[in-house]
């Protein structure tokens, strides 16, 4: 292999993750203002962000698929083409309904990712695999980072549609740039696409992740949400029946009983859990105002998490390295160990900006000791003809976990309230309700027990250190 034309598909593949991974992020600080210019309700405009992730999540191992059967640079370009059209349509919506539809396509392009990851390793020589995984991982910090920073310059200044328009030059230039630069992957497989499993794959965790994403708004017990429920929890073992006993599944069940493949779908489903409930507290507590949290804007609290940012993109390539060195089992190990001292930090040392970004630094550095050997062990784990559909479905259940982490967040902060009280002529007077001291406790109580059970699971890794002159 051209070592020049590998070098040249993982920047090409770095600069389009940390694209998408803006985009995603900087629709964040714009939320509030679509709201306002669509005159609609907060439960709708949620959708926003829903949208692409339920979409994401399900494209992530049908995309996988496509690429193991044919060609993952094929299926790459037709992942982010989709993705970049539908950018631009976002820029130019009439309501939101045509926002929602637009970035529900734009979930297309959360399949580049597990195509990225799968490319990566099936390119460069095994003891390089990690390292590079390394950096792409990166991209899950650095583009956030941009897009809470810039997104929320380019909205307060330009306009939200401003953020769509500049994302989708850029998105055209790096389409352009990864047709010609990034390697063709030949087809690994002949395999034909088990369209029934896919149907009952999507009858799963669609209606799983619509009922989360709807459950703090609308409640956990209406007609509505109770339908989709049944209905996914109806499809997957239907899902399970169907693999079964299919000649060419969308998936080999089988390939779960690899240990490695098993502990590292279960630690992604916690890890993802424990990860986004501690973000999604933060980001209420960084602007819920003094006392009750630290009173931050948008922007403030975007310049807060750079230097978390910053701290992933380093430690993410090292992590990579260690991996060849010592093995997944004790950075998995020591990673949920510094993510429980961080969130047991976050408890207990909150009251300053810089005693957040103390924490969430340390906690942060747990998280990348996680996130890469998992994918690491999963890339390696599987043979090259189910690599691209294994990533995906490891993608798949770490969003679910995803999800999971917001709903255990916002019951916390629904269930354990205070009153902002402003003292009027000396007559005391209620304003608004906010979550309480016990609501961020319990958040952080709960995340601490979380890691600790991904540090159980991480026992059962069978451990390897990979050799140079090994390939992938």
């Amino acid at each position: 292999m051209d070592p020049k034309g590998t070098m040249r598909t993982l920047i090409t593949l770095t600069l389009m993750l940390t694209l998408v991974n803006y985009v995603e992020t900087m629709v964040i600080p714009a939320l509030p203002k679509i709201e306002d210019q669509f005159s609609t309700t907060a439960t709708t405009v949620a959708w926003v962000t829903s949208a692409y992730l339920i979409v994401g999540a399900i494209a992530s191992p049908l995309f996988g698929k496509l690429g193991d059967r044919y060609g993952k640079k094929k299926v790459y370009l037709l992942s982010i083409g989709f993705y970049s059209l539908a950018v631009l349509l976002a820029g130019f919506s009439t309501n939101i309904y045509f926002l929602i539809f637009a970035r529900a396509i734009q979930g297309l392009g959360y399949a580049t990712f597990p195509l990225a990851i799968a490319i990566i390793t099936d390119l460069f020589p095994k003891e390089r695999v990690a390292w590079a995984q390394g950096i792409l991982s990166a991209t899950l910090a650095a583009g956030p980072a941009l897009g809470l920073l810039v997104g929320s310059y380019i909205v307060q200044d330009l306009g939200w549609p401003y953020a769509f328009h500049t994302a989708f030059i850029l998105s055209i230039i790096l389409v352009i740039v990864s047709a010609k630069y990034i390697v063709e992957i030949p087809q690994k497989t002949k395999e034909k696409i088990d369209y029934l499993g896919a149907t009952f794959l999507m009858l799963t965790v669609v209606p799983l992740l619509v009922y989360l994403s709807n459950g703090p708004n609308v409640g956990w017990t209406s007609t509505s949400q109770f339908l989709l429920i049944v209905i996914s929890i109806i499809a997957f073992p239907i899902f399970l029946w169907v693999e079964g006993r299919t000649n060419e599944p969308l998936m080999r069940l089988d390939l779960f009983r690899i240990r490695n493949i098993m502990v590292a779908n279960i630690a992604g489903l916690i890890s993802g859990a424990g990860m986004f409930l501690m973000f999604t507290g933060l980001v209420y507590y960084l602007q819920l105002p003094k006392p009750y949290g630290l009173g931050l804007s948008i922007i403030e609290s975007g310049l807060l998490m750079a230097p978390v940012a910053l701290v992933m993109m380093i430690v993410g390539p090292i992590v990579g390295r260690l991996i060849n060195n010592i093995g997944p089992k004790p950075l998995l190990m020591i990673g949920s160990i510094i993510s429980i001292v961080g969130y047991l930090l976050l408890d207990t040392f909150r009251y300053s900006i810089y005693e957040v970004v103390v924490d969430v630094m340390i906690t942060a550095v747990g998280l990348v000791n996680i996130m890469i050997p998992l994918v690491n062990m999963v890339a390696v784990s599987l043979p090259e003809e189910q690599r691209g559909i294994g990533i995906g479905m490891n993608t798949l259940i770490r969003t679910i976990g995803s999800s999971i982490g917001p709903v255990i967040s916002t019951v916390f902060m629904d269930t354990y309230t205070t009153w902002i009280i402003y003292d009027f002529n000396n007559q005391i007077v209620p304003v608004a309700q906010v979550p309480s001291y016990s609501a961020f406790h319990y958040m952080y109580t709960a995340a601490v027990g979380i890691m600790f059970l991904n540090l159980i699971v991480a026992l059962f890794t069978r451990n390897y250190v990979i050799k140079a002159g090994q390939h992938a």
